[in-house]
């Protein structure tokens, strides 16, 4: 027996206290160790892969968006480049009708300005006609009357009223 003062152990019972704890231990270990070590490898093997899918699934995430930035900035240039060969269209096609609008302006007044010139002429061969013939009624009304001077000056005076009414 050991004697410690308040205690004292008996030799048996130490042994058989520490046999049974040995087989409680063994007991343990077989039977409930190895379930929850199975447990805990399950559990860390499930946040393994959530962690795994976690990662995959932000990395697909980044390339998903930097393919989406990329169609995006694309599209931009894209929209760009339409932007300016619309532009530039524009632009040449209003310089053409301008040009055309002119060309045409200019065949207007050339157009007007010959039918006019005729019109002069046309006019002043009329002119003429009729002078031609008032000069022959004039002539022939000075020489059907012989008048003095003073007469004379009075029918020419008449004669460039009446000419004058009909211009």
């Amino acid at each position: 027996m050991l004697d410690f003062g308040a205690v004292s152990l008996e030799w048996g019972t130490l042994l058989f206290q520490v046999i049974v704890f040995i087989i409680l231990l063994i007991a343990v270990a077989k039977y409930a160790t190895k379930p929850i070590a199975g447990v805990l490898e399950k559990r860390r093997q499930y946040v393994e892969n959530e962690i795994a899918s976690a990662e995959r699934s932000r990395q697909e995430s980044e390339a998903l968006l930097a393919e989406q930035r990329r169609l995006l900035d694309e599209a931009r240039v894209e929209a760009k480049s339409i932007i300016d060969r619309a532009t530039k269209q524009a632009t040449t096609e209003s310089a053409k009708i301008v040009a055309d609008a002119q060309e045409a302006s200019e065949r207007m007044k050339a157009d007007a300005s010959k039918e006019l010139a005729r019109e002069v002429e046309k006019a002043k061969a009329e002119l003429r006609d009729q002078m031609a013939g008032l000069s022959v009624l004039l002539a022939s009304k000075i020489i059907e009357k012989e008048l003095d001077e003073a007469a004379q000056k009075e029918t020419v005076n008449k004669f460039l009223t009446q000419v004058g009414d009909r211009l």
